[in-house]
């Protein structure tokens, strides 16, 4: 734990996803800056080992919030801003991946997804924003996708609620100019944090996890989520518009820009070469690490062995009393 008279002067970070994955890591890293840090997330167990985990460092606070709901995360904001001090710093995080072919998408997973990824940002921006004016002090980050600039096949729920994400906070930056509060749009791809073992799959569960999981484990493909979170922090604090965080998401959005019509053709293609649906679409889903199992493929297994060891380090990984 740090001093106590260092952290009551230390600004105040909130980090709404900060249990696991990437939010987890920004918490860290938000933490190693000298800020004193308070994550919320849904699962009071998650963020039980990830406040333990925080505290070998630095001074943590947790909160059982969903982001979905605005009353809950007005309550949120006004018990940290009430009890740990002023927000200085409001990072959302929370996200959820459903992947498979649109067929087999239900209305009820666009909603799950555009309640999380696109009313979630704006719910915290809406909270944390009233005080932040008044003080004329603050930053507001939101982590967005590549998928939120250009559509990815298989993942059109994700892709919608991002795109929603982006539009929103980008034209905050701009209405928050000259207020002294700035809103910072984080573009990642691919990053290793081991979410592949929590994305929600539909269709042919296995074989979507077949191509999801290398690809969010492979390098050159992922993105080293630990680097992925400095730079996140960096453009935060920084107050910049925008953070891109890899080169292959840099090339994609300027040809989407330059082509967006043939962009969209070779999506289309793309899209062709993944499973079909294996069946009418349901409102559930299958878990990456059941759907891994259901597969039982050890150049799969292979393949995503970074990203499985994201996991363990980053809290990715139900505890043994949760998984089958």
């Amino acid at each position: 734990m740090v001093d106590a008279d260092v952290t009551a002067a230390a600004p105040v970070a909130l980090v709404v996803g900060g249990s696991r994955g990437l939010g987890l890591l920004a918490a860290r890293e938000l933490q190693r800056r000298g800020h004193q840090v308070v994550i919320a997330a849904r699962d009071a167990a998650e963020l039980d080992r990830a406040a333990t985990d925080l505290a070998r460092t630095g001074e943590v606070t947790t909160h059982v919030c969903d982001v979905r709901d605005a009353d809950e995360v007005q309550r949120l904001v006004d018990r940290v801003e009430e009890r740990t001090g002023p927000i200085r710093v409001a990072l959302t995080v929370a996200g959820i991946i459903q992947a498979g072919p649109a067929e087999a998408m239900t209305l009820e997973h666009f909603r799950d997804a555009i309640d999380t990824m696109t009313w979630g940002p704006i719910h915290v921006a809406w909270a944390v924003l009233p005080r932040m004016r008044a003080r004329h002090r603050g930053a507001i980050g939101t982590v967005t996708s590549v998928g939120g600039m250009v559509s990815p096949p298989h993942l059109l729920p994700y892709a919608t609620a991002k795109f929603g994400a982006v539009g929103f906070s980008d034209g905050l930056a701009a209405a928050l100019s000259g207020t002294g509060v700035t809103a910072t749009t984080i573009v990642p791809g691919l990053m290793r944090t081991g979410s592949h073992l929590r994305a929600q799959f539909t269709g042919d569960a296995a074989k979507e996890y077949a191509w999801f999981g290398p690809g969010a484990s492979l390098p050159v493909l992922s993105m080293d989520a630990e680097r992925a979170a400095r730079r996140i922090v960096d453009g935060v604090l920084d107050g910049k518009p925008m953070v891109t965080l890899t080169p292959l998401t840099w090339v994609g959005i300027r040809v989407r820009g330059l082509a967006p019509a043939t962009t969209t053709r070779v999506m289309g293609l793309v899209g062709r070469l993944l499973p079909d649906s294996s069946g009418p679409a349901t409102d559930g889903a299958v878990e990456g690490r059941h759907a891994r199992r259901d597969l039982g493929s050890r150049v799969v297994n292979t393949l995503t062995t970074l990203g499985d060891r994201a996991a363990g380090r980053n809290n990715e990984k139900p505890s043994p009393s949760v998984d089958p």
